[in-house]
This record gives structure tokens, C-alpha cells and sequence, in this order.
């Protein structure tokens, strides 16, 4: 490889230093784009500057963010979905059936609206997709990210958290049922006449094994006036349902089936 001379270095250095980025400087003096990346790291270092990610997080720009895109996410993440938070590696991860393409692109939208600069990603995995979001600053975002998993930590909204939720309950459902929940048909007999009939009926279930998370859900679905029901399986109270021919009928016009 031909090496380039000291004259074509500082004129990149020049035009970096004036706030061109890499990809425009490469095109400009026609020399590959990893190589400006490495002249640009190393006059940082010649100049002891400490390199900043750039960022468009809520909390730390104080910038105004969809919060009903974020009343949604926070659904998501709540349910079936977590952080990573190491020195060299931060990102959300959403993890959605790999076959629920909708459930995919919605959950990629909301990222998107909430903090569209970090880079999203799929990840495909056996019977599911991983979508990811790479920023450290998911943890500001949602506070409740912590070592260990989320049911064997308290987990509480903040008081901003809370106000997107008053204000936006059924996104903040819509999400929870997503990650954690589901739409079923349930039957049952009754005797009629002498005769024995079945009967279907649809059901919504929400399961979630952290007290605080269905806390959570039952009590933005009271706001809502959605009647629930406790639901024990196997001797675990993890369920909630939500059976009421009108309560059913309401939420599958806000939230519907996941697809």
C-alpha cells in the first residue's frame, strides 16, 4: 500500500479539525475512510482530547422525545427485555418472535422515535429476532436497569416515567402485552336445555414473574376501568386475565393480537 505523504495528513487533519466528517474528508482527498478514522484518533490522543460518543438522549440533552413511542418501549422493556451496561458494550435488546414481523417493525419504530441516532440491528436467533440499540445511554432511559434479574429487584417508576404513563396507559399496555402477554381462545361447557354445549370466548393474559412489573400492569389497567382477574397456574400467581366480553372487546381495539 502507497503511503501517503505528511502534506495529504495534515490537510486531513485540517479539514477534520473543522468539523468534516471522516466520510467526506475520504471522498474529498480520495484516501479510505479507515485511514482518516486513524489520523483523527490519533490527534486526539496528540492533543489529549477524550472522545465523546455523540448523543441524542432525553435525559442528558433535555430535548423533547415521543413519549407515546416511549410509553410503548417502556412496555417492552419492562416485559421480556433488558439492558447491557459494560465498560465496552451497551445496548438495548428487544426480543420479538421471528415470526410476529409487525411486533418487529413496531419495536424498531418506537427506538427510532425516542432516540434516533444510535444504530439498530437484528439479530436473528433460533425461533426469535433480537433487535438492538446501541448507546449507553438506554440506561438513562429507563432507570429501572440494574444487576441481577428484574424480579428480584424492586422495580419502580420514576416521576417522569409516570406522567408518560398517566398519560399515555394504553401504549404503556400495548407494550406489556407484547413482550409479555398474549390473546387466547378459551372454552368451556354449560349445560343448556339438558344438553351440554362448549362455548369459546377470547381472553387476554399477561405473565410476568416480578410483583412490582404486574403491579404495574393492573394498575394502569384500573385507570383504564379494565376489570382483571388474578389467574394461579401450577401454584405461581404470575398470571393476570383479562376476560370480560367488554374489557376483551376494548383492548383489542387499542392493542389487538401480536402478528
Amino acid at each position: 500500500m502507497r503511503p501517503h505523504s505528511e502534506s495529504i495528513r495534515a490537510h486531513a487533519i485540517e479539514l477534520m479539525r473543522q468539523g468534516i466528517p471522516n466520510r467526506m474528508v475520504a471522498e474529498r482527498l480520495n484516501i479510505p475512510r479507515g485511514t482518516v478514522g486513524w489520523w483523527r484518533s490519533e490527534d486526539r490522543k496528540a492533543r489529549g482530547e477524550t472522545y465523546e460518543q455523540p448523543t441524542d438522549c432525553p435525559r442528558c440533552t433535555r430535548r423533547e422525545f415521543d413519549t407515546v413511542a416511549y410509553a410503548y418501549l417502556l412496555g417492552l422493556y419492562l416485559g421480556d427485555d433488558h439492558i447491557i451496561s459494560k465498560p465496552k458494550q451497551h445496548h438495548l435488546s428487544i426480543f420479538c418472535n421471528a415470526t410476529q414481523v409487525g411486533l418487529i417493525a413496531a419495536a424498531e419504530d418506537a427506538i427510532r422515535r425516542v432516540m434516533p441516532l444510535p444504530s439498530v440491528r437484528g439479530r436473528h436467533k433460533t425461533g426469535c429476532l433480537e433487535v438492538k440499540s446501541y448507546t449507553k445511554h438506554w440506561t438513562c432511559m429507563f432507570p429501572q436497569h440494574g444487576p441481577g434479574k428484574k424480579h428480584e429487584r424492586k422495580i419502580a417508576l420514576e416521576p417522569w416515567q409516570q406522567e408518560i404513563v398517566d398519560a399515555h396507559p394504553w401504549e404503556f399496555i400495548r407494550g406489556l402485552i407484547h413482550s409479555d402477554g398474549c390473546r387466547v381462545t378459551n372454552w368451556t361447557t354449560r349445560v343448556v336445555r339438558g344438553e351440554r354445549k362448549r362455548y369459546e370466548y377470547p381472553r387476554y393474559f399477561f405473565t410476568n414473574v416480578s410483583d412490582d412489573i404486574r403491579q404495574l400492569f393492573t394498575d394502569t389497567l384500573d385507570q383504564l376501568g379494565i376489570q382483571w382477574t388474578h389467574c394461579t397456574r401450577n401454584g405461581n400467581p404470575y398470571n393476570i386475565s383479562v376476560a370480560r366480553k367488554a374489557c376483551v372487546a376494548l383492548m383489542d381495539a387499542h392493542i389487538g393480537p401480536k402478528y
